[in-house]
């Protein structure tokens, strides 16, 4: 009777935990990362009586979840493959929809300036359209400035989500080890798996791939070592390891990645930072944002610089020589906070149609000053300073330098937010001229029509300068500048000037250039302007005509460069859009997947209701029966 009383027991304890199992994933059908529960049961061992063996009921194997580790780590990577792809894709739409607006935009501005030009080349000497031309100055330079600061607050907001990040993922690896803690003495205890508690950490880690690429390694007994990005250890058994935001050695303004293990701060690169919100923002930043912000420093660095030449080659209504129009910033310079030596370098734009949307490096290795332009990584080495790379300037101004010292030159970064309008007056606008005039004898060659560096209205030219070509250049009679393919040559008075064809010549405040091959003997001559009245508009044209001139570099005009900006901008955002819908697609599949495996089926879970519902009276009627018959014994002992 006994026998048959415990088969029931086991029956039943096994209805009863079925029915526990059951209900416990009804119960989390919708906490997120569960995965469903079922019972293993299994016979328990039988007993031989002689005649045959007879079972002895069931018993709990174990409960166990439904988790496909491969599904699971393809949801990881997919999550932080979309998370990243999403981040970048709203960041960069934001300044496609800024660049864009066709009122609010930097397009309108141009146009209004272009236009203001135009109208004062038409009518010089009327005030109110003086003073309306500068207005339309006035505000291109508002929408620069208003441009740049837009620019900058994406910069901090940047800053802002990658501290909230980098404190995500440290909570995250905090509760993954912890979790990793306890699972694993669990393990050990009885060898059972505390499968909710395997959940949660699942779940965690899911989480941390949102904000930045996670790879899981398994362990013995349940644990779980984490790695992010590219192979950067987290979570290590119980073991944390933390990323902390950290000011750039060379930018104080700006957050960046860093990485502390034994008591070591060491700031990552983008490449070491890749997928979920953090790779996303830090990709954004440097492939996107950085570039963007120089391309636009470059085109108002640009306009400033070439109209203040031409405008300083004219007479204003008065019969002065012309100043700058636009006041333009000088390119900043931020030393690396661990060099040892206390050298000051500076920079500055020596010729704005070379300089280019790059940031510089400047290096001391003991002996050699290495220049690299970081856009391509092309690097120039010198044994001294100055030197002029891409139109700038690069002085050892004093101090000392040591061996590793370097330092990151942004020549257009924050140029557009630092432009100025350098006159206020409308009468001092410089429509008439031009003050110099050029002229050639040569017939293979050409000399453009020269324009008037900041130097140029405190020691105008007073006679025609003549110089005669005698390959392979000609004889400086004062201090002579060449530019040519982005690396400028000075040469001192008597010295031999060597030009080719595209040689950019600055000497006595005046620039001008030649193109084409001179012939031995061909002369050039640049000559003093005269000033015909206030009626005078011959500047005013040559100011105007410039909206279409090709002055930046590469070869481009101020509309191309500026649409060619726009253009890169809407394309790159159209090209992460279809990308972010991709990976949220395959996300999306991917999660379908694990739901399907893992995730609870209502219809299947009532189902089971029913049938331990129906094993539980089964079980308990087994019971019953064994108790009567045990009735029927005593009774017939009696």
């Amino acid at each position: 009777m006994s026998n048959i009383l415990n088969i029931g027991k086991s029956a039943l304890a096994a209805a009863q935990v079925g029915l526990a199992t059951t209900g416990h994933n009804i119960a989390n059908a919708n906490t997120p990362g569960y995965s469903r529960q079922v019972v293993v049961q299994a016979a328990a061992q039988s007993q031989n009586f002689g005649f045959g063996f007879v079972g002895q009921g069931a018993e709990i194997a174990g409960v166990t979840r439904v988790f496909n580790n491969i599904l699971a780590a393809q949801m990881v990577r997919s999550q932080a493959s979309s998370s990243a792809m999403a981040t970048y894709s709203r960041e960069l739409g934001t300044i496609n929809n800024m660049l864009s607006d066709p009122t609010a935009g930097l397009n309108p501005a141009m146009s209004a300036f272009f236009g203001g030009l135009q109208d004062l080349s038409a009518n010089p000497s009327d005030t109110a359209t003086r003073q309306s031309t500068l207005s339309t100055t006035q505000s291109l330079v508002s929408r620069f400035q208003s441009t740049s600061d837009r620019l900058n607050q994406l910069q901090e907001g940047v800053n802002t989500q990658i501290t909230t990040s980098v404190g995500l993922v440290n909570t995250y690896a905090r509760q993954i080890a912890n979790l990793n803690d306890v699972i694993e003495k669990a393990v050990s205890a009885d060898g059972n798996t505390p499968n909710d508690l395997l959940d949660q950490r699942d779940q965690l880690v899911l989480e941390l791939s949102k904000q930045i690429k996670t790879t899981v390694i398994p362990q013995g007994q349940g644990s779980y070592n984490i790695f992010v990005g590219n192979g950067l250890p987290l979570v290590v058994g119980k073991e944390t390891f933390q990323l902390v935001p950290a000011s750039s050695p060379t930018d104080p303004s700006r957050t960046e990645v860093a990485y502390q293990t034994q008591g070591k701060v060491t700031v990552l690169g983008p490449s070491s930072l890749t997928g979920g919100a953090l790779g996303g923002l830090i990709q954004f930043r440097a492939e996107s944002l950085d570039p963007i912000q120089n391309q636009i420093g470059q085109l108002a660095v640009t306009i400033a610089e070439t109209f203040n030449a031409q405008h300083r080659a004219g007479f204003d209504i008065n019969g002065n020589l012309g100043g700058a129009l636009f006041s333009i910033p000088d390119p900043a310079v931020s030393a690396n906070a661990n060099n040892t030596g206390n050298a000051v370098i500076t920079s500055k734009i020596q010729n704005a149609a070379a300089i280019t949307a790059s940031d510089y490096r400047l290096e001391f290795d003991g002996a050699n000053y290495n220049i690299t332009r970081l856009s391509d990584v092309t690097t120039q080495t010198f044994a001294s300073l100055p030197q002029t790379i891409d139109g700038i300037n690069f002085t050892l101004a004093s101090g000392t330098i040591q061996a590793g010292d370097n330092y990151v030159i942004r020549p257009t970064q924050q140029a557009a937010g630092r432009i100025q309008l350098s006159i206020t007056d409308p009468n001092k606008l410089a429509v008439g001229g031009p003050a110099i005039t050029a002229s050639t004898s040569s017939t293979t060659a050409s000399i453009s029509a020269p324009t008037a560096t900041s130097t140029y209205a405190s020691s105008p030219l007073a006679t025609p300068l003549s110089f005669t070509f005698n390959p392979p250049g000609f004889v400086a009679g004062a201090p002579v500048t060449v530019t040519l393919n982005g690396v400028t040559t000075e040469y001192n008075p008597g010295d031999q000037v060597t030009i080719d064809n595209g040689a950019v010549i600055t000497t006595q405040g005046i620039r001008f250039s030649i193109t084409g091959t001179p012939a031995a003997g061909d002369t050039f001559t640049i000559t003093p302007g005269t000033f015909n009245g206030p009626g005078d508009n011959r500047n005013g044209l040559l100011l105007a005509s410039l909206q279409n001139a090709k002055t930046v570099s590469g070869n481009k005009s101020f509309s191309e460069t500026f649409g060619l900006i726009v253009n890169n901008v809407g394309n790159k955002t159209r090209e992460l859009d279809i990308l972010n819908t991709a990976e949220a697609q395959v996300l999306e599949q991917t999660t379908a997947a694990v739901q399907a495996e893992s995730g609870v089926n209502l219809d299947e879970e009532a189902t089971n209701l029913i049938r331990y519902q129906q094993s539980y009276q089964a079980a308990g009627k087994l019971m019953q029966i064994a108790s009567q018959l045990f009735d029927v014994l005593l009774q017939l002992g009696n």
